[in-house]
């Protein structure tokens, strides 16, 4: 199945784990962060690419082995030695509060550069922001969005206060009288998912009334807009790990929900105009440039080469470092033969400046953890969860190239590999 080749070398892995454990304890106490840091740091060539939810935590329950793991990462002053970069598909704070929040989790400084946040890439969707979108989530959306460089921005409250009669599920809430908002309403030019809403219901209706009536729900349409507004969904987990016993639904499942009723509603299929956080491959391209940032931030000059990225969840931590490792080697590939990459080229498809752009890498590995939504013990993690428009999905891309229990037990494998014991 997709986890022999993982399951059958853990055992082996861990082994070789505690050995180096104990092998970097020893070498700790002699002073050995410090003799590290000047020696070695300006030749690294590779980073790190950190989950969070299941990983480093469960809700907000620190795991045991990450403070540990983390300080495998910091010289004798306490700073960063390799260069490490957080990627979460949450979407409901602000880079600089999640940074605020891991500082606190792991005991060392975090700053906001090394988070990347489901809506992080959207900084990048620089021909949206002069748009006016409707934004969806929880947490301080309206503040996301502006920080994103979003400058017109609507919520789904501030639709449900124009268009009052438009919710009509909860009973309690119901209104019979329309507002007079609805006459100076802007009309709607994109949609911005950044998370799974608190009411779901209000939120599907809603987004589904506005899509149908091209961004203006004030009377009903006498045809189906084709195409729609154009859709920018961030987060497409199906699931996450909290303090729960099992994995909680995700903005994956809302998605579903909103995609299917769409469909039902207008036999017509939901399309996305970008789908961002992982798995998908312009999470991890802003990623890698965050990480050459931090490399160049902590004294690394030389190019970042080799990316790990530790994540649980097969269907989008693993499926997305593969599948960027993919996009690399394509890269590879078309740098050795001098050809343009074309469609494949992210940073062209954004229209950006080829000169600031910051690709390194030739490969990514993906290190899949035990700790949140993968477990051996259950058979589930065997389906199929990826995002609709990414199936079907080759099943050697939801295959992790290394296996380990915990976060501590990953940072000291990668460290094996790179020879840094």
């Amino acid at each position: 199945m997709a986890l022999q080749h993982c399951r059958g070398s853990l055992n082996k892995i861990q082994v070789s784990v505690d050995l180096v454990a104990t092998s970097l304890s020893k070498l700790s106490n002699h002073g050995f962060s410090r003799r590290f840091c000047s020696t070695k740091q300006k030749d690294m060539k590779f980073g790190l690419l950190f989950d969070i939810d299941g990983v480093i935590v469960r809700g907000r329950k620190v795991l045991p082995f990450a403070p540990e793991a983390f300080r495998h990462l910091l010289d004798g002053n306490g700073n960063f030695r390799v260069p490490t970069v957080f990627v979460t598909n949450a979407g409901n704070l602000l880079r600089h509060d999640k940074a605020v929040q891991l500082s606190k989790w792991l005991d060392t400084e975090i700053h906001e550069d090394q988070v990347v946040m489901a809506h992080s890439p959207l900084r990048l969707f620089q021909n949206f922001h002069d748009k006016r979108v409707l934004v969806s989530g929880q947490g301080p959306v309206a503040d996301i969005a502006k920080n994103l460089g979003f400058t017109k921005i609507t919520t789904v409250d501030e639709v449900r206060q124009a268009f009052p009669v438009l919710d009509a599920v909860d009973h309690k809430r119901r209104v019979s009288a329309p507002s007079p908002l609805e006459k100076s309403f802007p009309r709607i030019e994109a949609i911005v998912l950044f998370g799974e809403p608190i009411r779901w219901e209000t939120s599907l209706q809603l987004l589904v009334d506005v899509l149908m009536t091209n961004g203006l729900p004030s009377e009903a349409p006498k045809v189906v807009p084709r195409p729609h507004l154009p859709i920018l969904a961030c987060n497409m987990d199906l699931q996450w790990m909290a303090e729960a016993c099992m994995p909680r639904f995700g903005h994956g499942a809302f998605l579903v929900c909103l995609e299917n009723l769409y469909k039902k509603i207008t036999g017509q299929d939901l399309i996305y105009t970008a789908l961002i956080g992982k798995p998908s491959e312009i999470t991890y391209f802003h990623a890698e440039r965050m990480l050459v940032k931090h490399a160049r931030k902590i004294g690394i000059n030389g190019p970042i080469r080799r990316i790990y990225a530790v994540g649980d969840n097969i269907n989008t931590d693993i499926f997305g470092a593969n599948l960027y490792n993919q996009y690399l080697s394509r890269s590879l590939v078309a740098a050795k033969r001098s050809v343009a990459m074309g469609a494949r080229n992210i940073y062209h498809l954004l229209g950006g400046d080829p000169r600031d752009n910051m690709q390194e890498a030739e490969q990514c590995f993906s290190v899949l953890v035990e700790t949140g939504v993968y477990s051996h013990d259950r058979e589930d993690c065997l389906l199929d969860h990826s995002p609709r428009d990414f199936l079907p999905v080759e099943e050697k891309l939801r295959q992790p190239n290394y296996c380990v229990g915990n976060v501590l037990h990953a940072v000291e494998h990668i460290f094996q590999q790179e020879n840094l014991h």
